[in-house]
């Protein structure tokens, strides 16, 4: 007996389509045990403005940052140790803005440690080392935006 394919490629169009009606860059559906999720990467567009010589010279736009810039986290690809974000917020890497950091580069941590704090809508979400090791990186600073699946830090 051939096993069901729960994978809906009509509903990954519907996905994308609203997607681009929206100009959402990420939506997420979850049925029982079947969960899509369908991204997009915006693109910056350079925007030049002509001015009249008289008045001022036309503004310089720096063309968006190329794929050798992405942060080295981006470049590698995931770790195996790498902590992912749960959730599209901001990241806070100590509790309050003149405490200290919860872990450092070499901090040893437990499974179950806080490591990390990610605001969204006004809640904070404690992050927590999934297992025990060293911190051997950090891709976060403090008050830096993150998305969904963004690698924070690494545990070895």
């Amino acid at each position: 007996m051939a096993k069901e394919n729960p994978f809906d490629p009509d509903l990954v169009r519907e996905l994308a389509n609203l997607i681009a009606d929206t100009n959402l860059s990420e939506i997420e559906v979850e049925k029982g045990d079947l969960r899509i999720r369908v991204a997009r990467t915006l693109q910056a567009a350079a925007v030049t403005v002509a001015a009249p010589a008289a008045l001022a010279p036309a503004p310089v736009v720096a063309p968006p940052p190329s794929v050798s810039e992405a942060p080295a986290a981006a470049k590698a690809g995931p770790h195996p140790g790498a902590v992912l974000s749960p959730m599209v917020g901001t990241a806070y890497r100590k509790p309050s803005p003149d405490a200290k950091p919860f872990v450092e580069v070499g901090s040893k941590v437990q499974a179950g440690d806080k490591v990390l704090l990610v605001e969204a809508m006004k809640t904070f979400n404690e992050i927590v080392a999934p297992r025990a090791g060293t911190v051997t990186a950090i891709y976060v600073e403090d008050g830096t935006p993150v998305e969904y699946g963004e690698p924070l830090l690494v545990i070895e």
